[in-house]
C-alpha cells in the first residue's frame, strides 16, 4: 500500500503487474485486488447501464466516470440508443496514449449501423483532469455530427468526463 502512497485511488490506478511487485503480493493476489477494485466501481455505478433512459448529460457523466475513472490513458467511447433513448450498447472504440486517441468516424458511424442506433453519444476522459476540450475534439465533433446527420443518425453529445466532473457539448450549446 505504501507504493500507492496509503491511497486506494492510486492503488486502482496501478497495472497488475506493477501491483504484483510489490512484495507479498504476486500475480495471484494482484489480481484478487483487481476484481475487489472492479465490484466496487461496479456497485458505485449502480444498475447496468443497458436499456437505461438518457434524458440529460449527468445522467451518463455518473456511469462514465465510474467507468473510466481509473484509466491512465485516454479512452474514447460511444453509447448507441434506440428511438427512445435507451442504451442498446456501450462501446469503447479507442484506446490511445496519455495525451490523446484517435477516433475513426467511418468505425462509429459502420458499429451505429451495425446496432440498429438511432442516435449516438460520444464520450472521452482526460487522464490530466482537465475538463476543456481540446481543439482536436472540437474538430472531431464536428465531423462525427455531420457524417451521422449523412445516415440519419442524431449525435446528442459529446461528454468528457474527469476525476474533476465533466463537460458536456450540449450542455455548452456547441452540438
Amino acid at each position: 500500500m505504501a507504493m500507492a502512497k496509503h491511497n486506494l485511488a492510486e492503488l486502482a490506478r496501478m497495472h497488475p503487474l506493477q501491483m504484483a511487485r510489490i512484495k507479498g503480493i504476486g500475480k495471484a493476489r494482484a489480481a484478487q485486488v483487481m476484481a475487489a477494485l472492479e465490484l466496487g466501481r461496479r456497485r458505485h455505478a449502480g444498475p447496468p447501464l443497458q436499456k437505461t433512459q438518457v434524458c440529460k448529460s449527468s445522467d451518463i457523466a455518473r456511469f462514465l466516470q465510474v467507468s473510466l475513472q481509473d484509466r491512465q490513458q485516454e479512452v474514447f467511447g460511444v453509447l448507441y440508443l434506440n428511438r427512445a433513448n435507451r442504451i442498446n450498447h456501450f462501446e469503447i472504440v479507442s484506446e490511445g496514449g496519455i495525451t490523446g486517441t484517435v477516433a475513426d468516424p467511418r468505425i462509429i458511424l459502420k458499429k451505429a449501423l451495425e446496432q440498429n442506433a438511432v442516435s449516438i453519444i460520444v464520450c472521452h476522459n482526460h487522464p490530466s483532469g482537465n475538463l476543456q476540450p481540446s481543439r482536436a475534439d472540437e474538430q472531431l465533433t464536428q465531423r462525427l455530427k455531420e457524417a451521422a446527420q449523412l445516415l440519419d443518425i442524431h449525435m446528442l453529445d459529446h461528454v468528457i468526463v474527469s476525476d474533476q466532473g465533466y463537460y458536456s457539448f450540449a450542455d455548452e450549446g456547441l452540438i
